[in-house]
């Protein structure tokens, strides 16, 4: 049975919000939740992007059961892996083992605030996997002293660490990202419901690892006011990772995706309020092969009326997928 989880999505609401949202998602039996690591909304139209890190915390207290997990965090470009590593041990601890660690090879939108430029991608991908083993290093207790090709580590060692270590999770979007997630990775992370995602993360290593997918929904008793929201704030989503990782900042994805029509965000987002509609969506990553699959209810506004339609309708249907 796919499991399904619920997304704290920073862009689209404030800190309190979203552990709010978070409390009530649990509370509905959500199987496990994930958050977003935003400098940046993708839109000036969502309107936030507090620190995931602090909202993690602050979720890790008020919930006692419900999975965390980042979706995904960069480490390394705006963060250093040393204090990556720090920062999910930390959480791991205030989740009491319910953290996992989900990381990426990140977006331009977020990374370029401090200045460093944004790398190739196949460079991207080699500064991911010397993040990683910096991670694992400290996540084993280990006095680290590395000096790589894109970090440096001087005599770093963390003193809170959890029992086990943080489960790492990697996002993978072709050959490449999945050959380093079936190596480093205790689970993949993807967007797309693409079985020869899964199949190529099982050659590499990943086989019978978890895999977790992501679906953006809008949920609405009035369909056509879903497919507007949907419209005004996830039309960023159709322009493909290729793209979506290269762009500066919000006002590049409105101008990047001006010729985006209603009718062409609802064709990839199931908008209205048809359980039917939604787990069709569903289906296509459990066909796929992922375990996982954790649901973006768009809109920070509408975020209460979908966790309670959700929990009367939509995961009672999907339990049966």
């Amino acid at each position: 049975m796919v499991q399904i989880g619920y997304t704290m999505m920073t862009e689209q609401a404030g800190p309190r919000e979203l552990v709010q949202h978070v409390v009530a998602a649990e509370r509905a039996g959500f199987d496990f939740s994930v958050t977003s690591d935003h400098y940046f909304p993708w839109l000036a139209e969502q309107g936030h992007a507090p620190y995931a890190w602090s909202v993690l915390g602050a979720a890790a207290q008020a919930t006692s059961t419900i999975p965390l997990m980042t979706y995904v965090t960069c480490p390394t470009t705006r963060y250093h892996p040393a204090v990556v590593a720090q920062k999910a041990a930390t959480t791991q601890l205030l989740a009491e083992g319910r953290f996992r660690l989900g990381l990426g090879s990140g977006e331009n939108l977020n990374e370029h605030v401090v200045g460093g430029g944004w790398p190739a991608a196949h460079v991207r991908l080699d500064m991911l996997e010397e993040a990683i083993e910096i991670i694992r290093a400290l996540f084993e207790g280990k006095n680290v002293n590395h000096h790589g090709t894109h970090f440096d580590v001087e005599n770093a060692k963390l003193f809170d660490l959890p029992d086990e270590p943080t489960p790492i999770g990697v996002a993978v979007s072709g050959e490449r990202s999945c050959a380093l997630a079936g190596r480093l990775a205790d689970l993949v992370i993807a967007t797309e419901p693409k079985a020869e995602l899964i199949e190529s993360f099982d050659r590499h290593g990943g086989s019978g690892k978890p895999r977790v997918g992501q679906l953006p929904v809008c949920f609405d008793t009035d369909k056509d006011a879903a497919v507007a929201r949907a419209h005004e704030q996830f039309r960023w989503s159709l322009g493909g990772w290729p793209v979506n990782s290269e762009l500066p900042g919000p006002a590049a994805f409105d101008s990047a995706t001006q010729f985006v029509r209603p009718e062409d965000v609802a064709g990839s987002v199931p908008c209205g309020d048809d359980v039917e509609a939604f787990v069709d969506a569903v289906r296509p990553y459990a066909e796929a092969g992922f375990t996982e699959v954790a649901l973006v209810q768009i809109g920070g506004d509408h975020q209460f009326p979908f966790v309670e339609w959700a929990e009367k309708k939509l995961l009672p249907a999907l339990r049966d997928l």
